[in-house]
């Protein structure tokens, strides 16, 4: 092919690549992503949205496009995970890269990262706005960075995760909640900091403080219910954060109570994939080092606060009820 030849084939390509991208294909690429969203969890941070309006009042357009990119990016993020631990159920179904296959599935995962990023630009002001003097916690202009920044805190709460796990290393129980505040508190802080950044009311508050709280305990409740809960077996396998080798709360109690004991610890090691390993590692947090109790004493010190932080700014009976399901779910 001759030079003049190339430059007009570059000149017959479409200027923007997009408008040619077929909705054929676009579904064929989203195919991992609708899989794994045709299935949703507890919804909670849809519920947590609609609670958090009940203080913030944010324009209904606004709440749709800011409750799309949360689940964009928390399903994406789940489709990473699920590969970064090896899992085998999610929601009661195969994982998503156990249908399709890691690599479409990191793409998909991606893509959808991306997409979002795509759909944050519907909630942009152009020229700014009519309330572009008003003077909010998180300004309207700071979108990308918010995202952004809740993003690399996933990434890192993700990252150390994995290291502890690899390198068999028990975090303190610090730590582990440093930890959690950054990979599982993105996620919520990302959906009310959105909030507030388009609040019709209470511009001036901030709630940051009250969703970390929160996510700290909705993370603690789920390594519990990870190792006692029948419902959480069904939907992920029962004790699958032992399979993982996954430090939750529970384990890194139940290692800190009697570091003399590597009983924990080697079973981490060995990953067990049989129920007997397991039983007995549980059977031990429950009666050996009393670490289930232990995470209850904290989940109720949490949920306290939580709640004491509700009724501070003003009390909102929606969060309240979120609490109210999560506590009657723990205990069935």
């Amino acid at each position: 092919m001759s030079s003049s030849q190339r430059f007009s084939l570059l000149n017959s390509l479409p200027s923007t690549l997009e408008s040619q991208w077929p909705l054929a294909n676009e579904s064929l690429l989203l195919e991992p992503f609708t899989y794994i969203a045709s299935k949703p969890g507890e919804e909670i941070r849809t519920l947590l949205i609609e609670a958090f309006n009940i203080w913030l009042a944010v324009p209904n357009d606004q709440l749709k496009v800011i409750d799309r990119v949360v689940q964009m990016l928390h399903n994406a993020s789940l489709m990473l995970d699920d590969i970064e631990d090896d899992a085998q159920l999610r929601r009661g179904q195969p994982v998503t890269h156990k249908i399709y296959g890691i690599p479409q599935t990191i793409n998909t995962a991606n893509y959808v990262y991306f997409s979002a990023y795509k759909e944050l630009s519907k909630l942009r002001r152009p020229g700014g706005g009519s309330d572009e003097n008003v003077v909010r916690v998180i300004g309207a202009s700071d979108l990308d960075m918010v995202v952004t920044g809740e993003l690399l805190n996933l990434h890192r709460g993700q990252g150390l995760e994995i290291l502890w796990r690899d390198l068999l290393q028990c975090p303190t129980e610090e730590e582990y909640i440093s930890m959690v505040n950054n990979k599982t508190g993105s996620g919520f802080r990302i959906a009310v900091k959105l909030m507030m950044a388009h609040a019709t009311k209470n511009l001036d508050i901030d709630f940051v403080p009250l969703v970390n709280i929160f996510g700290v305990y909705v993370q603690i409740r789920d390594d519990y219910m990870n190792l006692q809960s029948t419902e959480h077996s069904d939907n992920k396998g029962f004790a699958e954060d032992l399979t993982e080798g996954k430090f939750s709360f529970p384990i890194v109690h139940g290692v800190r109570a009697d570091e003399q004991n590597r009983v924990i610890m080697n079973v981490l090691q060995k990953r067990p994939t049989t129920p007997t390993l397991k039983h007995h590692t549980v059977d031990y947090l429950r009666t050996h080092t009393k670490s289930f109790d232990y995470t209850l004493a904290v989940m109720s010190s949490l949920e306290r606060q939580v709640r004491e932080e509700i009724a501070r700014l003003g009390g909102n009976s929606q969060l309240e009820k979120i609490l109210d399901a999560l506590h009657t779910n723990t205990n069935d």
